[in-house]
């Protein structure tokens, strides 16, 4: 019999291997993927999913917009099944991308249905299940099975399709060639691995925090949503979500001596994002920075985690999914919840 939360821990750190395996298998799809999206005459490209899998979808957005300059939009399945007309423009080419690590989420198979019905362009699965239900109903599938987990809460599996929706960036962007700028993440992963336990144990288990805030501006802002249905699911804490600005106006007011504010900090706004971080400490929060180099956390109650990875500002953001997925899981244990029940005593 497994330890409390043994297995969601266990899935949490064989991250590197699975990523190394998930790249190389991406990288034989490369090929058809361009030709696929060359071929296309896609106007524009629409990202769903339910969960977890829609703030994925948020991430895939943004960064489809910031590295291949492709129109791109998420909404939540339930969105697209109750009101299609509303969200289906009918004079655009469409790439529904539909995200489900079980390939099994009622409201993403019904989207992508009524997609297929009115006939409004292509679908794309993204899952863990390339045998699922959503798989049989899209045109083309791209599939993460090394990923699939035991756990209820996504941690290897979320990160995993994070890695397919980079290749679709770079592959639509630059060509199959895109591929190889992924493939040092697992090394990366590997490297930053004791230092995030180390930072998230630290942080997780310090005591005192009563709610989470979790900050990032655009590509991280759906990562910063998926940090707070992690910390929500594993510890049953209370957790927020915002655009590191948008902190500053009214979250900033809930913010005292027993809030945690985690910031996702960007490579062309840091200095910006770095005032909504002053505010928090102004009021008494405990601040922990996480970017490529981070610099000027000299307080005892506030922690930086720098990656240091050298790799392209599109290709880094999966490196913060491991030390968030640690972070909630290490709160959760403190207070006394098995992660492996999706918090429960």
């Amino acid at each position: 019999m497994t330890s409390p939360g043994e297995i969601t821990r266990s899935e949490i750190m064989s991250q590197p291997a699975i990523w190394a395996d998930v790249l190389e298998e991406a990288a034989r799809q490369a090929a058809w993927l361009a030709e696929f999206w060359d071929e296309g005459t896609f106007n524009q490209v629409i990202l769903t999913g339910c969960g977890s899998t829609y703030y994925l979808s948020v991430f895939g957005a943004a960064l489809l917009r910031a590295h291949a300059g492709i129109p791109a939009y998420a909404y939540p399945a339930s969105e697209l099944m109750l009101f299609p007309q509303a969200n289906f423009d009918a004079s655009r080419r469409t790439l529904l991308v539909t995200v489900s690590r079980s390939g099994a989420t009622r409201e993403t198979i019904e989207a992508a249905r009524s997609f297929r019905r009115a006939g409004r362009g292509e679908t794309l699965a993204v899952s863990c299940h390339s045998e699922s239900r959503l798989a049989a109903e899209a045109d083309h599938v791209l599939a993460a099975d090394v990923a699939r987990e035991r756990s209820r809460v996504q941690t290897r599996s979320f990160s995993s399709m994070t890695l397919l929706l980079q290749v679709l960036a770079g592959v639509f962007s630059e060509g199959e060639a895109a591929v190889e700028a992924l493939m040092p993440l697992p090394g990366v992963l590997e490297r930053l691995l004791p230092q995030f336990q180390e930072v998230a144990h630290h942080v997780g288990t310090a005591g005192g925090t009563a709610r989470y805030m979790f900050l990032g501006s655009g590509m991280c802002y759906g990562l910063a949503c998926e940090a707070m249905l992690k910390m929500m699911e594993m510890s049953l804490l209370p957790a927020m979500a915002f655009h590191a600005l948008e902190f500053l106006h009214g979250p900033r007011y809930l913010t005292d001596a027993e809030t945690t504010v985690v910031a996702l900090l960007s490579d062309a706004a840091q200095a910006e994002e770095a005032s909504a971080l002053e505010e928090a400490q102004r009021r008494g929060a405990r601040v922990l920075a996480a970017g490529e180099q981070v610099t000027g956390r000299d307080s005892p109650r506030d922690h930086g985690v720098s990656l240091r990875s050298g790799l392209p500002s599109w290709v880094r953001p999966v490196l913060y999914l491991p030390f968030l997925q640690l972070l909630a899981f290490y709160q959760a244990q403190a207070r006394g919840k098995d992660p492996d029940r999706l918090g429960e005593s």
